[in-house]
Order: structure tokens, then sequence, then C-alpha cells
């Protein structure tokens, strides 16, 4: 059986959304995704405050 893909304490940065989720061995984990059109940036990272931070400095490259 899969898990369940859930976000939860979801917020967003300029375009960047962060959730908090449970990675594949039950870790809480927090993912920043990019929201514009043809970025494709995503990372997860292990506390909030990394990926708030990753939000902050995020530059898409896309124009």
């Amino acid at each position: 059986m899969p898990a369940r893909d859930s976000f939860h304490s979801v917020m967003r940065i300029g375009p960047v959304q962060i959730g908090t989720h449970r990675d594949g061995t039950g870790r809480t984990a927090h993912a920043a995704v990019c929201t514009a059109d043809r970025c494709g940036w995503s990372a997860d990272y292990s506390s909030r405050t990394a990926a708030q931070l990753a939000a902050r400095t995020h530059r898409c490259t896309v124009r």
C-alpha cells in the first residue's frame, strides 16, 4: 500500500510554496516548490527554517 502524499502547514513566499510532510522513512520533511511556469525547481529540507531561507533566496532562471 503506497504512502499518502499529504502536506500540511502550507505557506507561500513569493512564487515558492513550502509544505510539511512525512518522507519515505516516516520522518518530518519540508518541501519547497516554485510554482512559476517552466521553472521546475523543488527541494526537500530537514528543517522549516532552511526551506524558508531557500524560498526567500530562490530566483527563477526562466523568463
